[in-house]
């Protein structure tokens, strides 16, 4: 009886001592079990977000990426950004029809979709940074290369460059130049011809099939800049107009060149002539590409002595988008000697007076972006027509002609 009772002391002294043992042995078990479920639920959290973003990843094909157009990503230097450029091929084998089918499906802004995001620069601010394209058109070499590549030195990221050249002609620009590789396909140009109008239509749609060109600059092979890029470019962005020339000229050099068998399509008083180089907005670019009927109008009525490039769209942008322009263009040209050509100037005629003469000849209107009318006496950004050999004094006075001016 006596052991029993030790017995039955011992087992009551077993289960005092164990009750704690097992509260504690069951909480640790607790924290183990949790501790599982998070490593697990985080670790098949991580996997679901992998699968995800590779599923993402392999959804976008690389296929979305132009060939033909400027292709920008956020380098952190800029000569990542010039190799960039220069790798972006603007060569492809549609016919201007397809070219402007595929671009009359483009928006005038940029779009706010994540897909059209790709190949666009972004600021600190996480918004597209916009473009200026400028287009040159020229039947071979480009004579004033090195001062156009001083001009867009630094500022990479900020302007497009397409070139129409003849077909048959063989560039070769070094890589270091901004115009390497930036020769669009193209097609004869004669002067005096529907054929001229049809390259700067070309020029456009390359143009517009990069989303993040907003402004367009049509420029010949003999233009310099008057001023520095920021200044061309605030100038450019600053404003929602387009500078495109349009006016009645009563002469026979203006309505003398109006055809009859234009009515009643165009009428005599619908008829406008305006300088052939322009800068447009994208919204009035894509109404001028999208335009069939009356370029097929010109073509088949407008001949010399009528001159398309000086007719044709000075006469639609008044017709239909005349509050869309300025009703003036930014490139210069001396037209006080007689002849159908503008006067070209030659090596002794570079001087900083006579180009500061022509950067502030006159005064003329400026509407900002907001609507406020301000008067400049920085009427032109441009100017022609510059013979080759002037390259060597405009590099001398690059200080003044890159440089932002008095």
């Amino acid at each position: 009886m006596g052991i029993i009772d030790h017995k039955s002391k011992k087992r009551e002294e077993h289960f005092v001592i164990s009750k704690p043992l097992r509260l504690i042995l069951l909480q640790s078990g607790r924290h183990v079990v949790l501790r599982s479920l998070f490593f697990v639920t985080g670790f098949l959290i991580g996997v679901f977000l992998y699968l995800q973003l590779k599923a993402f990843h392999i959804s976008t094909p690389k296929t979305q990426q132009p060939l033909w157009s400027t292709v920008l990503f956020h380098h952190s230097t800029k000569m990542e950004i010039r190799q960039e450029l220069q790798t972006q091929a603007l060569q492809h084998d549609m016919s201007d029809q397809e070219l402007f089918t595929k671009v009359s499906s483009l928006s005038s802004s940029p779009s706010s979709s994540p897909s059209s995001w790709f190949g666009r620069r972004q600021n600190n601010d996480g918004k597209m940074v916009v473009k200026v394209a400028f287009m040159f058109m020229t039947g071979g070499a480009l004579p004033l290369v090195a001062l156009w590549d001083k001009f867009f030195e630094g500022h990479e990221g900020f302007y497009s460059i397409y070139v129409h050249t003849n077909p048959s002609f063989q560039d070769s620009y070094p890589e270091t130049s901004v115009f390497y590789s930036r020769r669009i396909p193209s097609q004869p140009v004669y002067w005096g011809t529907s054929s001229m109008v049809d390259a700067e239509k070309r020029l456009l749609a390359n143009a517009l099939l990069d989303e993040s060109n907003q402004r367009f600059v049509l420029l010949s092979d003999s233009c310099i800049p008057l001023f520095d890029f920021t200044t061309i470019y605030d100038y450019l962005t600053g404003t929602n107009l387009s500078f495109i020339g349009s006016f009645d000229d009563p002469n026979k050099s203006g309505r003398g060149r109006y055809n009859p068998k234009m009515y009643p399509q165009i009428n005599v008083t619908h008829w406008r002539k305006g300088s052939q180089w322009f800068s447009t907005t994208r919204e009035l670019a894509l109404h001028i590409l999208a335009d069939t009927f009356y370029h097929k109008v010109f073509d088949q009525h407008c001949k010399p002595p009528c001159y398309m490039d000086e007719h044709y769209i000075p006469t639609l942008v008044h017709m239909f988008h005349g509050e869309m322009s300025a009703n003036r263009t930014l490139t210069w040209v001396d037209w006080s000697r007689v002849g159908p050509h503008p006067g070209r100037f030659i090596w002794p005629d570079i001087t900083d007076e006579f180009l500061n003469r022509i950067r502030f000849t006159e005064e003329c209107v400026y509407y900002g972006s907001d609507g406020e009318k301000t008067t400049t006496s920085r009427c032109f950004l441009f100017a022609r027509k510059f013979t080759e050999d002037t390259l060597e004094p405009l590099l001398r006075i690059t200080p003044l002609v890159l440089g932002s001016g008095p």
